[in-house]
């Protein structure tokens, strides 16, 4: 049955499976999607403290939530991590795909490892996993995506070729996935956020800061709940008709 708003616990016996959500953005989805009943999976590379601290506060929200130590550029290892996955919460039906790393510099300048990690890890990073869950979603006929995109893939940034190009990829893979999957009743979105108040934009220069805030037109920089937000929609009974959508949390940047 639609309703005119999103149904509270309407995730309620789901399992979610969140990538690169030991902090920042992926943090704020785990967080809203446990809020509304979902079980949480996620995976982190480094931060140990951070995932062990999500956990408790997942279980503190009365779901069941487990991190995995897990790099999204190797493939074994997220073959791994949906087999436990898949032991541990008897299956999924969610994936968000957030996992993302930022290494800004002129191209003139950029050494290659820096072009190649941004895009193992922004672009390899959402194929492994999703061809690591797809053929699941694919048997049990459901499946929700959500790729975690940046608005530097719509319009392009200066000194980002290697964080834009992985993003611009993102949208372009969330299209022709949808394509692809959609008489398997699977969804797939795309998220794309501007400047979002994280870890990543502290690296950012703050005369460059506050001469993009002055870009946007709300005039002011969104929060990780933003986005959560609007990725909780997406995966609503409420968006039940959409897929293969962008959908920009970036305060008009992107306009």
């Amino acid at each position: 049955m639609r309703t005119g708003t999103v149904d509270p616990m309407h995730l309620k016996g789901r399992t979610a499976i969140v990538t690169g959500a030991s902090r920042g953005i992926g943090r704020a989805i785990a967080l809203r999607l446990a809020r509304e009943g979902a079980n949480i999976a996620f995976n982190y590379l480094s931060d140990e403290a951070g995932a062990r601290s999500l956990e408790k506060e997942l279980k503190a929200l009365g779901v069941a939530g487990q991190g995995f130590k897990a790099d999204v550029r190797d493939y074994g290892q997220v073959q791994k991590m949906r087999e436990a996955v898949s032991a541990q919460f008897e299956g999924f039906d969610i994936l968000v795909n957030n996992a993302g790393i930022l290494k800004d510099a002129a191209l003139m300048m950029m050494a290659p490892e820096d072009w190649k990690n941004v895009i193992d890890t922004n672009l390899t990073g959402i194929f492994n996993v999703t061809r690591a869950v797809i053929t699941t979603f694919m048997k049990q006929k459901k499946g929700n995506i959500v790729n975690i995109a940046s608005v530097s893939g719509l319009r392009g940034m200066a000194r980002q070729t290697n964080y834009a190009a992985s993003k611009g990829g993102a949208i372009a893979f969330t299209k022709s996935l949808a394509k692809e999957v959609a008489g398997h009743h699977i969804r797939v979105n795309a998220v794309v956020p501007g400047y979002i108040e994280t870890e990543m934009l502290g690296h950012l220069k703050k005369g460059y800061l506050e001469d993009a805030v002055g870009k946007i037109p709300l005039g002011y920089i969104g929060k990780p709940e933003d986005v959560a937000n609007a990725v909780n929609f997406l995966l609503s009974p409420e968006a039940q008709y959409i897929t293969g959508q962008i959908v920009q949390v970036d305060g008009g940047m992107g306009i």
